[in-house]
């Protein structure tokens, strides 16, 4: 890997518009869970499966056994950002990364100290009425003794992307902007194959992409360095 790590180095060096693009492979590595590893939510037995809890239509007509699994699943308040958000972090404090893209809802990057982060599915430590759009802290939901209600009486709803709904516009349009622009994009702890998230990378032109995964990717081919390991291990060797 060291060859690999000389050559990341060397494209942070010579780059001054990084973008990084990650997955859920950059919290595993805090403690939570993944949805496809074999360890993951979709290995394990539910009365529904999960992709149908954590759907618009489940959330709607099933508000209290989502919320069961929402609160069980789903919600990790305790975990710590790894080597990976802070690296990152300590990317954008110099001046070399931009931006932040996550898939994911946990809040990691921004708790590691990272500032221009884009949720692509939104985050757990937001949360609202669906009836008159008052904000909550996560805490009425953990809180709440079954369904979670908003003054007004209305169900509060997490700001996650269920199954069924579609990305906020101006999130996937801060996204395009800033990988159009970058002279250098890293994908990290992702499979790319969750879409239409995964086909942002698309809007990449410039010759620096790099992937770094525990396993192989679609867009292997596609990439100017890819390397094989854990997304903290590989960063705790960039060199500041």
């Amino acid at each position: 890997m060291q060859t690999e790590l000389k050559m990341l180095n060397q494209y942070i060096t010579e780059s001054e518009y990084i973008v990084f693009f990650g997955g859920a492979g950059v919290s595993t590595e805090s403690g939570i869970p993944d949805f496809r590893s074999k360890d993951g939510l979709y290995s394990q037995k539910y009365k529904y499966p999960p992709e149908t809890i954590l759907s618009r239509d489940f959330f709607n007509s099933n508000s209290s056994e989502f919320y069961e699994f929402y609160r069980n699943k789903m919600l990790f308040l305790t975990a710590q950002p790894n080597a990976a958000h802070l690296k990152l972090a300590e990317l954008e404090k110099c001046g070399k990364l931009k931006a932040v893209i996550t898939q994911n809802i946990d809040g990691l990057h921004q708790a590691a100290g990272s500032r221009n982060v884009l949720e692509l599915h939104g985050s757990v430590h937001r949360n609202f009425c669906v009836h008159c759009s008052a904000s909550y802290d996560t805490s009425s939901v953990i809180e709440s003794s079954d369904i979670p209600r908003c003054k007004c009486g209305c169900i509060i709803k997490p700001d996650v992307v269920l199954f069924g709904e579609t990305l906020d516009e101006d999130v996937i349009s801060q996204a395009v902007r800033h990988i159009a622009s970058a002279d250098m994009l890293i994908i990290g702890g992702t499979s790319l194959g969750v879409y239409p998230a995964a086909g942002l990378i698309d809007y990449y032109k410039a010759n620096k992409l790099v992937l770094i995964n525990k396993s192989e990717t679609s867009v292997d081919s596609r990439a100017d360095l890819v390397i094989y390991g854990s997304i903290g291990e590989v960063l705790s060797g960039v060199m500041m």
